[in-house]
């Protein structure tokens, strides 16, 4: 990729191109319709897909949503009247959340609720997948705000979308290029999502799994070489909980100073020189430990549960990611915990080997948890600024 400082062009183009883009508006480059009316009450539980507006936005972020149907005759009778999406048309939101694109790869029967959804009859118009990117590009996102009233609009119509400006590549081979390089920005963003999901699942799925359930003293499934009962306790028994303090009287330096929302700034002392610890909220978010490491100090809102001897502090974060704290919740507003309240929590425990090995274990999955995380934010971070860059 080159740098481009001409206001006609991109800021970022592949190397292999050169001159002006052209400037159209939507509508004079492809049909731009909706679709002919459908009744609640002709939506089925079967048949031809039928999509609205939170169809369209689910698929975008990726999340699953309940599906709708119209009836193979319905669609039959329609179709007859509007025509019938085609591979390379898109969907594209008119209400609720503007502007988010629906692009369909296949000639399988579809149909869409009217209003909600505009229908972009792109065929070989233009490059549908360069299309599909400037949909969320940082032009036709301003152009947006621009045709707003107080913020946002509620509707985006047919007519807004056909005087929709798009600034494009004469060549197609250049819009072709773009589109492919952010299908697979794309692609490599859902990968490191699908390993994360799964990832996440095991995890929820081994916390219930390695530990005893309720009623039992053994877990279900347990690394070789450990047998016999665990021992029920108090978590009090297992942790010493200290309370956070105020840090306004505190001078700038190098030691992390943590609220439940997480790090917030650095001073010059710790409340734990260095031995690590849970954090745990006292008030505010009080269902999300997570592990602090030494020299660290916590704000008033947060506790801090340092493991007492033999007990390990993986194995104790652990077991504070399975209790469920807003049952804990003392407040009648805000959610708050006290120390009686979390000491005095039934926990089963096990030897100190036992607990360094599903420890470990846990340590390790988080750990690549945290990796496919890291990577999507940086994929998103390169996708965020080429949309800047690469359209115009």
């Amino acid at each position: 990729m080159t740098a481009q400082t001409d206001s006609k062009l991109p800021g970022i183009r592949f190397g292999a191109f050169s001159g002006d883009w052209d400037e159209k508006e939507l509508g004079a480059l492809f049909p731009i319709t909706s679709a002919a009316r459908v009744h609640k009450n002709e939506w089925t539980k079967s048949g031809v897909p039928f999509f609205r507006s939170s169809d369209v936005v689910s698929h975008f972020k990726g999340e699953a949503n309940a599906k709708a149907f119209i009836s193979v005759e319905l669609y039959e009778e329609l179709s007859a009247k509007v025509g019938r999406i085609k591979k390379g048309d898109m969907l594209v939101t008119g209400g609720g959340s503007i502007g988010i694109p629906f692009l369909v790869k296949n000639d399988d029967p579809l149909y869409f609720k009217d209003a909600d959804l505009l229908w972009f009859k792109i065929r070989e118009a233009v490059d549908s997948h360069y299309l599909y990117t400037f949909l969320s590009s940082t032009p036709f996102r301003q152009y947006l705000k621009s045709i707003s009233h107080i913020g946002t609009i509620a509707h985006y119509t047919v007519e807004q979308a056909k005087g929709t400006p798009v600034t494009l590549p004469r060549d197609p081979d250049e819009q072709t290029k773009i589109g492919d390089y952010f299908r697979e920005l794309d692609s490599l963003i859902a990968l490191h999502q699908r390993k994360l999901d799964k990832l996440v699942a095991l995890k929820i799925a081994m916390l219930q799994k390695m530990f005893p359930r309720p009623g039992a003293t053994i877990p279900e499934i347990r690394f070789k070489g450990f047998s016999g009962d665990w021992v029920e306790k108090r978590l009090g028994d297992v942790i010493d909980l200290g309370s956070g303090r105020d840090y306004k009287h505190l001078s700038p330096g190098d030691i992390p100073v943590y609220g439940t929302g997480g790090y917030m700034l650095s001073v010059n002392e710790a409340l734990s020189t260095s031995r690590d610890a849970v954090g745990i909220g006292r008030k505010g978010t009080i269902d999300k430990p997570y592990i602090l490491k030494a020299p660290f100090w916590t704000v008033d809102t947060l506790f801090y549960a340092i493991p007492k001897a033999e007990n390990h502090l993986d194995f104790v974060y652990c077991i504070f990611q399975r209790i469920d704290w807003k049952q804990k919740d003392e407040s009648t507003g805000v959610p708050s915990l006290s120390k009686v309240a979390i000491n005095g929590v039934a926990v089963l425990a096990t030897n100190p080997t036992e607990q360094q090995k599903i420890g470990s274990y846990f340590r390790t999955l988080d750990e690549l948890i945290s990796k496919h995380a890291i990577q999507i934010q940086k994929l998103q971070q390169i996708k965020s600024a080429c949309l800047e860059k690469m359209f115009v």
